[in-house]
């Protein structure tokens, strides 16, 4: 008896004190792994990353192609209160962007996810995007620098730019010329997974 006893505590000391926390993934088909062949992804690379750098985090990919500011806004509640992130990446707005949506109200909606997702106890990594300069100088300019603006105004982490490094290479990207192909996807990891780790290091502290 006493010796069953003194077993279950041994195995009790030996297990791990946090059970692993969640990256809640919530984008749009950049995020989804659009025209991808399944586990090709960046979120399928980042989850491999995390494995090998052995940091106990589970990830929910929330991601869904043709997602907007405002349709992410809309489901952020349910998505925080299903799995109770420790981290948010939000990835949303390019379609808000390639649509011409007013730049106030996308930045209205990115305010309001990050800042339900940190009220919810997450910390956030906002993900920049930028659009082709078509849509006129102004707006161009304007939605690239509304990411910056909304992660300095909700203290958040930001990567400046998703496809930073080979957003000028037709031959990184899938035939529509706006989805990044199989080639590009560890690149957009290292883009974001140089900020993200500095998250998950402070959540481990």
């Amino acid at each position: 008896m006493w010796l069953r006893i003194l077993l279950l505590l041994i195995l009790s000391a030996a297990a791990p004190v946090h059970a692993a926390r969640t990256i809640l993934v919530f984008g749009d088909s950049l995020s989804a792994g659009y025209g991808l062949p399944a586990g090709s992804g960046w979120v399928s690379l980042l989850e491999q990353r995390l494995g090998r750098d052995r940091l106990a985090y589970t990830i929910v990919n929330a991601s869904i192609s043709g997602e907007t500011t405002l349709g992410g806004r809309n489901r952020i509640a349910d998505a925080l209160a299903e799995h109770t992130p420790a981290v948010v990446i939000v990835q949303l707005g390019g379609n808000d962007g390639l649509r011409g949506n007013s730049i106030e109200e996308t930045r209205r909606n990115l305010i309001a996810i990050v800042g339900a997702s940190r009220k919810a106890g997450a910390k956030v990594l906002l993900v920049g995007m930028r659009i082709p300069p078509n849509y006129g100088k102004v707006y161009t300019r304007r939605f690239e620098a509304l990411f910056a603006e909304v992660a300095r105004q909700q203290n958040a982490s930001l990567v400046p730019f998703m496809l930073q490094g080979f957003a000028d290479k037709p031959e990184w990207f899938q035939s529509d010329g706006f989805h990044p192909a199989v080639e590009a996807q560890p690149r957009i990891l290292d883009n974001i997974y140089r900020r993200l780790r500095a998250l998950l290091t402070t959540q481990r502290a």
